[in-house]
């Protein structure tokens, strides 16, 4: 069967088509422009101007498949396209005085907006409205209105909202209330004291009075521990949850009684010194903002203050007794109000009981499409009156209190979240790496100086100048207005504390890197490597990159180090798998977090203009060399470190960098892709030596019919890649980085088609097809992979092999089962890279279209006669074809195609781990975790990536169980009976877990009788 077309039926929204020819909707705008309180004349001619302008790209959004009603997205694209022109209008220099510009909140208030779900669809938007935007206001226009960094501050009040939600329920009642009335709610059922809704507004007031450049998440749990801790003293003892002498949550004593931020650091892996820190800046807030004055905890005899070592410790009289509470509040809520005028954006009040939107891993979780907002009253509220619901409203349904003894302390490993999971991996950082020396290691020198040339010194000159970059101490005439004092100097102080993490670590791990180099050759001699500008860099970035996602911060995401540091995203994927096999005590979260970061990497993020892949590729094949040098895709040269250091102090720290936060690299006013920015421009047309060219043939086998390889040396992996590499026979260094590189790009791709086929409920051979479409087109069509994303072509690929094979699949029931996905993201099927020079069509420039219109005026034109080829007789036949050939050193020609076999995946079938006993283990399947909820079983359970304590292996992990399992969980309970496995037969076992890997068999559960033993006493 033909290929096909996709019907434009599967992908349209019949009401979105719909022609505006009387003006309706420029006359809404602006009536959304006149409900906006701030918005003169001036800005409101100007946005309805570019409204105008880009009606055409709304309503091509709004016809574009996964797209929400008409009205609904019209809404969201005029809030956002209002909030672009507010902040980048001509006009702006009467808009940036601190309390003159309209802020976010008050333009979703005017849409009557969700602020959660604008932030999910904002980068859509940006990436549709980058054109018109970038001619108005030029191409950094998106840099400067920081909406990605305003979006990862939703997500991380979020986290910690929900964190302060139940430490607060944890340690105090829930029906707290004052004067015998309930005098605070949420916008639902949920109840919130007064008590609960002060130490939220105490920590809103200290995040924008003392918190400024490096907003972390680690330094705001620990503002948040301090601020329970302010509680604990001085909400009365009527109102508490535990009793403080005879509590397993505060467990260090002495004999004055508890030390209190000591058992709250050890609680919440806080460090005690920065508790102590942040609760001196809580004392100093509430004395400068509420006017109170302090005492000293020893010389005062409240009752809260009981069985609490005061040393040290300061008390308020009057801070949250029944008659100062209220004004307290009101005190607070009113300071706030001034804030917002001045300093930021969303009004976070609304962040104090938001609804529960987050999934298991942590992310913001939306139900249904992505653009749904709902018209009720109290979720509008939810949004745009936070300072009413925290005075005015009254309770319905107060919650009940949790049972005693249910701490923080007793089931805190079986709720991982992303608040405990970023503290454990700050305790590392704090307890492994800030220990180390901040200079080379004796071992480390040996190897610098064994070097042909002496080393140590441009490696330590480079560290410091790569470092200052990324964590800048001195921002120039950029000032922090307010209140308290301090704000600047305890920035430098958080920037040289990275600093030096990151330092300290990148010394680490090159050690470790030199040592298992020294073996592999049996020399001490690393010049090769150790001379390297690039390799380091990317091993300063990658460093620089875990102390950051330890801690957090918003404003230097990634791919922030790869601008900073003049690295591209190819680069930075040659030394991830090095850095994590050569530190052997990374955390988990960490590893984890560098498995992500690489899935971007080959996903998408090493294919966009201006990565050093292409110069790369026009060395391994050749023949892509026109199109990469026409498109201009090479990377521009390495920044030097001269120029790093001179301009490190350019760019604002609040900013975003170009490259990559937009997908398929975003376009500039000549209408061509902006390729990530760099302070060198040189020549970037590469002469090829002809000496270097390979046949098809040969070209051909790079990705795909060379035996598996191991991965190449890092010399060779950061030498010029035209470069002759003497371990293999003098080819150029970049066939083998190519050739690595591709396997990895297949291997995610199988992984990916694997779990999104098994979704769709389609056969074995199915995915066989798509995977060796997905493998042509690597090697044969690779110039679809430039400025995309590797789910795009996924995508199009099990709906060609869907019409090959005559199967019922649509586009639509393909792309909801892909929205399922972890790595989904709703651009990768709404917005699809073009440049129509390079495709035979009328069309010129380029422009993102959706992933239907893709397929049909891109995808089948280039791909259709592998289809074709993937449907005939002698490629169903061709199995057979390949074992004959499967010794051939030469392998196919391209002509001849053969389906290869599915990679072997990581299997998730249960392992016998016991030769005496019927002892079966297995990783955890997602679907699995629901079932592990109460704490009382999950803590039984060892999930795949979670521990029973902090940096400890496997193995121990096991033992502990299994202790668990023969004595007791813990806390003097023991289990009522054993477990007799030999009750259970391996035939039962393979029966019950139904087909795995292809195989067959039952999936119906068997049932199991377990033999039930008094314990030994």
């Amino acid at each position: 069967m033909s290929p096909g077309a996709a019907g434009a039926e599967e992908g349209e929204n019949p009401g979105a088509l719909q022609m505006d020819d009387d003006g309706a909707m420029e006359a809404r705008f602006a009536n959304l422009c006149k409900s906006v309180a701030g918005i003169d004349e001036g800005t409101a001619e100007e946005a309805l101007a570019l409204f105008g302008e880009s009606k055409e790209i709304l309503l091509g959004i709004m016809s574009s498949v996964g797209s929400g009603t008409p009205d609904v997205v019209e809404r969201f694209w005029s809030a956002f396209l209002l909030y672009c022109v507010v902040r980048l209008c001509t006009g702006k220099e009467t808009h940036e005085s601190s309390d003159g510009r309209v802020k976010l909140s008050q333009i979703l208030e005017a849409a009557k907006l969700n602020a959660l779900v604008f932030f999910k669809e904002v980068s859509h938007f940006a990436l549709k409205a980058d054109n018109v935007l970038s001619i108005h206001y030029g191409p950094d226009w998106e840099k400067r209105i920081d909406l990605k960094e305003l979006h990862a501050n939703a997500d991380q009040l979020c986290w910690l909202s929900r964190f302060y939600k139940k430490a607060y329920h944890q340690l105090f009642k829930v029906s707290a209330s004052c004067s015998g009335r309930k005098l605070l709610v949420s916008s639902h059922e949920d109840y919130v004291s007064d008590y609960h809704c002060f130490g939220w507004l105490l920590f809103l007031e200290l995040r924008a009075h003392l918190f400024s450049h490096f907003k972390d998440l680690v330094t705001y749990t620990n503002a948040l521990v301090s601020i329970l801790a302010i509680l604990i003293l001085h909400v009365p003892t009527s109102s508490r949850n535990f009793v403080i002498s005879d509590s397993p949550f505060f467990t260090k004593k002495s004999g004055k009684g508890v030390d209190l931020l000591a058992s709250l650091s050890q609680s919440y892996d806080a460090s005690e010194v920065e508790l102590w820190r942040m609760t001196e800046k809580v004392n100093k807030l509430v004395v400068d903002v509420l006017k109170k004055k302090p005492c000293h905890a020893s010389e005062c005899k409240a009752e809260s203050l009981y069985n609490i070592n005061t040393d040290e410790l300061i008390y308020f009289e009057d801070l949250l007794d029944e008659k100062s509470l209220r004004s307290n509040l009101f005190i607070l809520n009113m300071d706030y109000d001034d804030i917002i005028k001045s300093k930021v954006e969303l009004d976070e009040r609304i962040f104090l009981n938001i609804e529960d939107r987050l999934d298991v891993n942590g992310s913001l979780n939306f139900s249904g499409d992505a653009i749904s907002v709902s018209h009720g009253r109290d979720n509008v509220a939810l949004v745009s009156t936070p300072a009413k619901s925290i005075i005015n409203r009254v309770a319905s349904h107060p919650g009940a209190s949790p049972p005693n003894g249910n701490f923080v302390g007793n089931s805190r490993m079986a709720q991982w979240t992303p608040v405990s999971s970023t503290m454990t991996t700050a305790k590392w950082l704090r307890e492994v790496v800030s220990p180390l020396s901040s200079r080379p290691s004796s071992g480390l020198h040996h190897f610098l100086t064994f070097c042909d040339t002496d080393l140590k010194s441009p490696v330590i000159h480079r560290a410091n100048v790569i470092l200052e970059a990324i964590f800048p101490t001195q921002y120039g005439e950029r000032c922090i207005h307010g209140s308290l004092q301090g704000a600047n100097i305890m920035d430098s102080v958080w920037a040289e504390q990275r600093k030096l993490e990151s330092l300290k670590l990148y010394y680490r791990v090159l050690e470790a890197i030199c040592k298992a180099e020294s073996q592999r050759l049996s020399d001490n001699n690393l010049t090769s490597l150790l001379s390297s500008e690039r390799f380091h860099r990317c091993m300063l970035a990658c460093a620089a990159e875990l102390v950051l996602a330890t801690h957090k911060t918003v404003t230097m995401m990634f791919p922030a180090v790869l601008e900073r540091t003049g690295i591209t995203a190819f680069d930075l994927s040659k030394v991830i798998e090095s850095f994590v096999r050569h530190e052997e005590t990374l955390p988990r979260e960490l590893k984890r977090h560098l498995n992500s970061l690489e899935e971007r990497l080959l996903e998408s993020l090493s294919w966009e203009k201006g990565s050093s892949l292409y110069n790369s590729l026009i060395v391994a094949k050749p023949a892509l060399a026109t199109d990469i040098n026409r498109l201009g895709l090479l990377a521009d040269p390495m920044p030097s470190l001269d120029s790093i250091a001179l301009h490190k102090n350019i760019a604002a720290i609040g900013t975003q960098p170009s490259t990559s936060q937009k997908h398929a690299s975003s376009s500039g006013r000549n209408g061509e892709s902006r390729s990530p920015k760099r302070l060198c421009s040189e020549n970037r047309g590469v002469v090829l030596d002809p000496n270097i060219l390979k046949s098809p043939v040969r070209e051909n086998q790079i990705a795909f019919n060379s035996p598996k390889s191991k991965l190449p040396s890092l010399q060779s992996a950061f030498a010029s890649p035209a470069c002759p590499n003497p371990s293999t026979g003098g080819e150029p260094c970049a066939e083998a980085g190519i050739s690595t590189f591709f396997s990895k790009i297949l291997k995610l791709a199988a992984i990916r088609i694997k779990s999104l086929c098994e979704r769709l409920g389609v056969p074995q051979h199915f995915l066989e097809h798509v995977y060796f479409l997905i493998q042509q087109i690597l090697s044969q069509r690779t110039a679809l992979f430039f400025n995309r994303h590797i789910d795009q072509l996924i995508l199009c690929s099990i709906y060609g092999v869907n019409k090959i094979l005559n199967l019922d699949l649509t586009f639509k029931a393909i792309i909801y089962n892909y929205r399922k996905q972890p790595q989904s993201r709703t651009q990768v099927f709404r917005s699809v890279y073009v440049n129509w020079s390079s495709i035979q069509n009328t069309k010129k420039g380029h422009e993102h279209i959706d992933i239907i219109t893709f397929y049909n005026e891109v995808f089948i034109p280039s791909v259709k006669p592998l289809l074709v080829e993937l449907g005939s007789s002698k490629v169903e036949n061709s199995n057979s074809l390949a074992q004959d050939k499967s010794n051939n050193p030469i392998g196919h020609i391209p002509s001849s195609p053969r389906l290869a076999n599915f990679p072997n995946l990581p299997d998730m079938s249960p392992k016998k781990v016991s030769a005496s006993h019927n002892v079966y283990v297995s990783p955890l399947r997602q679907s699995k975790m629901d079932a592990l909820l109460a704490p009382s079983s999950k803590s039984y359970y060892a999930c795949v990536g979670e521990s029973t304590h902090a940096f400890q292996s496997p193995s121990k992990d096991l033992m502990v169980i299994n202790s668990r399992l023969n004595c007791g969980g813990g806390g003097g309970r023991r289990v009522g009976g054993r477990l007799n496995f030999d009750l259970v037969s391996d035939s039962i076992v393979a029966g019950s877990l139904g087909p795995q890997n292809g195989s067959s068999g039952s999936s119906a559960a068997v049932e199991v009788t377990v033999k039930s033993e008094q314990p030994d006493l």
